[in-house]
């Protein structure tokens, strides 16, 4: 008896040092450079091992990623120590502490304590209690089963007690450039500005009809009437800080250049220290070429790569600066999942289509990035199925532009199977998408870029909106706020005394819906490469990514 009390007892503490000595891994933070092979070569294990260790890494592992590793071969390399010293308990600061089967302990408070601080950083996140199912943490929290799958694959085994789970991501806080331009005003400053736009004036209309205002040349004439009432805002708002602006205003009559050509010939523009305008691209250069001031073109044009004169300044990004940022935020937040581009069949989008393949696919290493564009008009939704993956990451860029195909993908993409989530980008929001339900957008996380944001300062907002509406009787439409935006912005970097040249170099500037990051071309025009990313949020409400 005494022998089988003594062979219990030794079974016991055999079977409790064990348990204390459970294996443990760590999460090690790749360095640039880094492989498989090398941080196998650095931890004295083979690399087949870490790659059991590591399923999920297909292919070699990102900068700033994590991989799973011993905790012990990573603190006796640490410590620089034999594999048979392992009395150093010291742990790395970019690590936490995991057990075997990635479930939290309730006793290891300590693990437990580091996990949460580590998810908080970038996730929502929740412990499973007692009685909690999915339809209840999705009821509760909003987020479906496909969306906690994806954040947690381990929940394929089902809910445990105590578990830390993430619930969904959680944005930073967007920081301000580093290198923001600060307004300065040199005391008794006095400016010169010219604004130069076709109001039509000299047509014989000293009223406009009903058909003329809704006219193509009455659309026209409201986006005139409104830039120039919030330039008119700007002008008001810097000389009650003081600056004396002396405004000259100039109708240039339609396309044909006669009435400009007569104003650049009686007129001395070039006693002026900016001139706003004119609109038509066309008439910019001729402008540019006949006087040596700064020439500041307030809107659009595809033709505006194609001015050469050094002393333009073209206040609307192009269309490659919105593909470059979206390609930047997508290359360095994609790890692992399935990219969809989705094209029509115009020549522009199918090019902008095979663009953004090009550039995501040297820079992401996935195994392939499909292209879907219609086929008798419209993409079936069973092609995008045969492409998504359920619990992974789905993300669709739209390059299209016409209504039917963004539509028809949206529709498809807003009723797929449980599982199967999906996050939808756009470089820019046309036309097409303003006939989109925002449900239907908030639905699928709509991500896209533009050139208006509203300003964090919401001071600033209001007190434009309110002195506008206190004038004119009216809310501003976007236009009116361009309009004060980029006159201010130009007057106020003036203000300082400085060349304009030089304040662009000083700095990026936010108004009211506009950020202005001039940057010289290679034909020594300077261009404005301010852009916003910008998300829908499931509550309708947008959050400013980038």
């Amino acid at each position: 008896m005494k022998h089988l009390k003594f062979f219990i007892f030794l079974c016991f503490l055999t079977f409790t040092i064990s348990c204390g000595q459970q294996k443990k891994y760590i999460q090690y933070k790749v360095k640039e450079g880094e492989t498989m092979s090398k941080i196998a070569q650095k931890l004295n294990m083979k690399t087949a091992d870490l790659k059991r260790l590591n399923p999920d890494v297909k292919t070699e592992p990102r900068k700033n990623s994590f991989i799973v590793v011993p905790e012990k071969k990573l603190i006796n390399y640490k410590n620089n120590i034999n594999e048979d010293d392992s009395n150093n308990d010291k742990k790395d600061d970019d690590v936490i502490v995991i057990d075997d089967d990635a479930v939290v302990n309730e006793t290891d408070s300590i693990n437990k304590d580091r996990i949460i601080e580590e998810f908080n950083r970038k996730f929502e996140i929740y412990e499973i209690k007692k009685g909690d199912t999915f339809f209840n943490l999705s009821k509760r929290f909003q987020v479906s089963r496909a969306e906690l799958l994806l954040l947690n694959p381990e929940l394929k085994e089902g809910l445990k007690l105590g578990q830390i789970i993430k619930l969904r991501e959680v944005f930073d806080k967007v920081e301000e450039d580093s290198s923001l331009y600060i307004d300065e005003i040199q005391p008794r400053i006095n400016l010169k500005a010219t604004i130069l736009l076709p109001f039509m004036a000299g047509n014989g209309m000293d009223t406009l009809s009903g058909s003329t205002l809704f006219s193509k040349q009455g659309s026209l004439l409201n986006i005139v009437t409104d830039f120039y009432l919030g330039a008119e805002m700007a002008v008001d708002s810097l000389r009650k800080q003081g600056v004396n602006v002396d405004l000259s205003v100039f109708d240039t009559g339609g396309r044909n250049n006669a009435k400009l050509r007569s104003i650049l010939g009686s007129s001395t523009l070039n006693s002026s220290d900016v001139i706003f305008g004119p609109l038509y691209s066309e008439n910019v250069q001729l402008v540019a070429n006949n006087v040596r001031v700064p020439v500041v073109f307030p809107v659009y044009s595809k033709n505006q790569n194609q001015f050469t004169a050094d002393n333009i300044i073209k206040t609307a990004p192009d269309v490659s600066v919105y593909r470059e940022t979206l390609t930047e935020y997508v290359k360095d937040n994609f790890i692992e999942g399935n990219i969809i581009i989705v094209s029509d069949d115009d020549f522009s989008s199918i090019q902008s289509a095979r663009f953004l393949e090009s550039s995501l696919s040297s820079v992401i290493t996935i195994p392939k990035i499909h292209i879907l564009s219609p086929e008798g008009g419209y993409i079936k939704k069973s092609r995008f199925l045969e492409l998504l993956k359920p619990n992974q990451k789905n993300w669709v860029i739209l390059a299209a532009d016409k209504y039917l195909t963004i539509s028809d993908a949206i529709n498809s993409l807003i009723s797929l199977p449980e599982e199967t989530e999906v996050k939808v980008f756009s470089i820019e929001v046309g036309k097409s998408f303003k006939q989109i339900d925002h449900r239907k957008l908030a639905k699928i996380g709509f991500t896209y870029v533009t050139d208006e944001f509203p300003n964090n300062n919401e001071n600033l907002s209001d007190a434009f909106i309110a002195s506008y509406s206190e004038k004119n009787n009216a809310l501003p439409s976007s236009y009116a706020t361009k309009g004060f935006d980029i006159t201010y912005d130009i007057l106020m970097r003036l203000a300082s005394g400085k060349k304009l040249s030089r304040t662009f170099k000083n700095g990026t500037s936010y108004r009211v819906d506009s950020k202005f990051n001039y940057i010289e071309n290679r034909s020594d025009v300077f261009e404005n490469r301010g852009v916003f990313l910008v998300q829908y949020n499931k509550d309708l409400t947008l959050t400013r990514l980038k």
